[in-house]
């Protein structure tokens, strides 16, 4: 795992959206929010386990950017460390919302500019609304990058910070 400056990256596409590719409108997000990032390159990775392993990290470091909808039509980001899942009942009701469900990879790629496995709330083509597990508070965490071969170290409270995400009770075990 090599470290990627957050500057001159050219790469190449695969994810939607202006600006360039995915990695490097996450960069430029990060960068406009004040936000430090290490952006490292890795292995492509089959499992949560095995990217944790590649990162030499534990799964709890891991933190998922899921995409979550709305029936409206509507978006958000829900922030779950990949040792847990989303807890359905407590992410509705903090919502205020009586449905919510995961889009197809489709979708999600059209409300994000990101495909699935690169998604991050960090540059995405819409700024939707972030909801981050209380449980990744105090951590350096890993994250997706906006391109697959990619990971981001960034500190949970920045990150939450920077996003003005609501941080809650929204995941439970595995």
């Amino acid at each position: 795992m090599s470290p990627v400056p957050a500057s001159g990256i050219i790469g190449t596409g695969g994810n939607k959206g202006s600006g360039g590719t995915g990695r490097e409108r996450f960069l430029a997000d990060a960068a406009a929010r004040g936000l430090d990032v290490q952006l490292v390159e890795r292995l492509a990775a089959h499992s949560l386990q095995e990217a944790a392993a590649i990162l030499g990290i534990s799964p709890a470091d891991i933190v998922k950017s899921l995409v979550v909808k709305h029936k409206d039509g509507s978006f958000l980001f829900a922030l779950i460390p990949g040792d847990r899942q989303i807890s359905w009942p407590k992410l509705r009701s903090l919502v205020g919302v009586n449905k919510l469900s995961l889009p197809a990879a489709d979708v999600a790629l059209e409300a994000t500019g990101y495909e699935r496995g690169t998604i991050t709330p960090l540059g995405s083509t819409t700024a939707w609304p972030v909801y981050a597990d209380r449980t990744i508070a105090g951590k350096r965490i890993s994250m997706g990058a906006g391109q697959h071969g990619y990971s981001a170290f960034v500190d949970a409270d920045a990150l939450v910070s920077a996003l003005g995400a609501v941080l809650a009770d929204i995941s439970e075990p595995n």
